[in-house]
């Protein structure tokens, strides 16, 4: 009996050094989105860099640059006068006794058309801060998650070269089945060109130069397409950029 267990706990190790072999034998391989061109037809795919597409995902950090990005957002200038700063005589509006009204004294009390606030908004600063380090991790850990998602794919350069006609794009978008998600373009550089005159008109789609990505815009779009033009220049900006 004691044989038998044994035989079986080396089995289990060994099926879990195979499988951990295997894990890192697909880590270990290079990563590739596919790319499409207008007809809806897929081309060779295109590789992408591991330090943006195979990074490590952190659920709460993502959750974190959220509410600090829409908290940053806020304003903050709603402001109310108090009966201090009103501008009104501080005359007693009328005698202290025989009228038979309430006891008041100045004009700018909150209880007269044109008085003070009680307790209104004042201005205020909502500013939240999120360190480069974890900025850097929460826009990789979103771009590997919608890759690992199968949500991030490319277009051939030709693209832009296409006739500036909304029902083109719109066109390919159901070829995709694309039609009822949100859309991100990444553009090399937002200029006006043929797909950019095509696209900014579908309702579903936004556009937006690959410097100019963020973590807010890459996670809350149903899909992700790359112009073949941006993928490079997204690498060079932000690994180059977040070097130190």
């Amino acid at each position: 009996m004691v044989q038998e267990k044994k035989s079986k706990t080396t089995g289990l190790a060994k099926s879990t050094k195979e499988k951990k072999s295997v894990q890192r034998k697909s880590t270990a391989g290079t990563l590739e989105i596919p790319i499409y061109e207008l007809t809806g037809i897929k081309k060779t795919p295109v590789k992408v860099s591991k330090d943006i597409f195979g990074k490590n995902v952190s659920e709460k950090l993502l959750a974190q640059y959220v509410r600090v990005y829409l908290t940053n957002q806020r304003q903050g200038t709603a402001s109310t006068k108090t009966r201090a700063d009103v501008v009104a005589s501080k005359r007693k509006i009328y005698r202290q006794k025989g009228t038979g009204r309430a006891r008041h004294g100045a004009r700018s009390a909150p209880i007269f058309v044109g008085g003070g606030v009680a307790f209104g908004p004042k201005s205020k600063t909502f500013s939240l801060r999120l360190n480069k380090k974890q900025k850097r991790a929460a826009f990789f850990g979103a771009l590997t998650k919608a890759f690992e998602q199968s949500n991030v794919l490319g277009l051939t350069d030709e693209m832009i070269n296409i006739k500036p006609k909304t029902k083109t794009v719109v066109t390919f978008l159901k070829k995709l089945n694309f039609e009822e998600k949100q859309v991100l373009l990444v553009l090399p550089k937002l200029e006006k060109n043929n797909l950019t005159l095509a696209s900014r008109n579908v309702p579903n789609l936004e556009i937006v130069d690959a410097r100019s990505l963020n973590t807010f815009l890459v996670l809350r779009q149903d899909k992700i397409i790359f112009l073949k033009n941006a993928l490079p220049i997204l690498e060079k900006h932000f690994l180059k950029h977040h070097e130190n």
